[in-house]
């Protein structure tokens, strides 16, 4: 219960900055909306803990259903990061051609 009311105290703090982010327009419609959906469907998931170790245990799995999250979680920042690093090649490459154009024209 207490790991709970924890989880909710940090979600909360996120969305209240969220919230001061969008007034200060540091973040764009969108980012805000992704945002928002995320921290409530992780305020969802807190509230449903019992229900997804059973779903968990029914599925066959040993282990208890925020374990599960983690190792989920685990596996998408490594993906959100892979997708990071193949935009950033992207970029270089656009700047050097881009430099490149602009160095032969002068």
């Amino acid at each position: 219960m207490f790991q709970q009311i924890l989880a909710l105290v940090i979600i909360i703090f996120f969305l209240v900055r969220l919230f001061l982010q969008k007034r200060k327009k540091q973040i764009t419609t969108t980012e805000f909306v992704f945002w928002l959906f995320f921290w409530l469907f992780s305020i969802g998931v807190i509230f449903s803990l019992k229900w997804l170790d059973k779903f968990v245990a029914n599925l066959g799995f040993s282990s208890s259903g925020i374990n599960i999250l983690l190792y989920l979680s685990v596996v998408v920042l490594f993906y959100l990061i892979f997708r990071l690093r193949l935009k950033l090649s992207k970029i270089e490459r656009d700047i050097t051609k881009l430099v490149r154009h602009i160095a032969l024209k002068k």
